[in-house]
């Protein structure tokens, strides 16, 4: 048996590390609620009346609500479409053998693996050409090309998981290869599933760089709008943390509810 003396030390190093990885979210959220004034004291205020008045300037002053929007229509809708596109093909890749198949999993593969700057400038000239800056259409499909190898790899690997006996056992009830699919191996890779619509959501959320390549003003995202308060010499510190701050909470609502999922699939084990 353990004595609780033997434990103090763990619990102490737990509590620094969940200070070091909290500390940085609440400064955040408490310069959002300061003063300019406020926030650039030094030594820093720790007490202090918070205002809102940075995040009703970001939302409506700045327009921080309308790129919000626009981020929230890229990310959901790109995780869709990587989940729908993503599902059946790694499905595909696990359950069936067929020519060209290791070197399609390679491409998919290589594809994720390819840094995004390299890719800037092509992108950037082929929307040029097109017409297609400032078009959430644009971010959607540069995001697809990254976020879909993420789903199928994931999802893939989940699918490998699940017996086959399920599969020929479905077949003599007379079950077809969708109906398999979506009712018999899709339940049980939810865990695989979630993550990677997590990961889709996250990447298509927080992305910077073509966010500031590719739109203007329409379909400007919010991360290229928490970098344009950083233009000049007068930082405004509270609404660039405000903005960090209203960037956050979608991540963390949509990671609860993807989380559900995730605990929902990782307890279906019964198998009739």
């Amino acid at each position: 048996m353990f004595s609780p003396r033997l434990l103090w030390p763990q619990f102490v190093l737990l509590a620094v590390i969940i200070a070091v990885c909290v500390f940085p979210f609440y400064w955040m959220v408490t310069t959002s609620l300061k003063t300019q004034i406020v926030a650039l004291e030094a030594p820093p205020v720790w007490i202090f009346e918070p205002t809102l008045t940075n995040y009703q300037e970001a939302l409506f002053d700045d327009g921080v609500l309308r790129t919000l929007i626009n981020s929230l229509i890229v990310a959901i809708s790109t995780t869709i479409l990587s989940l729908v596109l993503g599902i059946p093909a790694a499905f595909a890749l696990a359950r069936f053998e067929f020519r060209g198949k290791k070197d399609l999993w390679f491409w998919f593969i290589t594809n994720r693996m390819v840094s995004p700057i390299v890719l800037a400038l092509p992108f950037f000239l082929i929307a040029r050409n097109l017409g297609l800056l400032d078009k959430h259409i644009t971010l959607v499909l540069i995001y697809l090309t990254f976020n879909l190898p993420i789903v199928i790899w994931i999802v893939t690997d989940q699918f490998r998981g699940i017996p086959y006996d399920l599969d020929e056992a479905a077949r003599l009830e007379g079950a077809s290869q969708s109906t398999i699919m979506l009712k018999i191996c899709l339940p049980l890779a939810m865990p695989g599933v979630a993550v990677s619509a997590i990961f889709s959501f996250i990447f298509s959320w927080n992305e910077l760089m073509y966010g500031l390549i590719l739109t203007r003003t329409d379909a400007k995202t919010a991360p290229a709008m928490a970098v344009s308060f950083m233009e000049g010499y007068n930082l405004p510190y509270g609404k660039i943390m405000a903005t960090s701050t209203l960037i956050v909470i979608p991540v963390l609502i949509f990671a609860l509810i993807a989380s559900k999922q995730l605990v929902r699939g990782l307890t279906m084990g019964a198998v009739k």
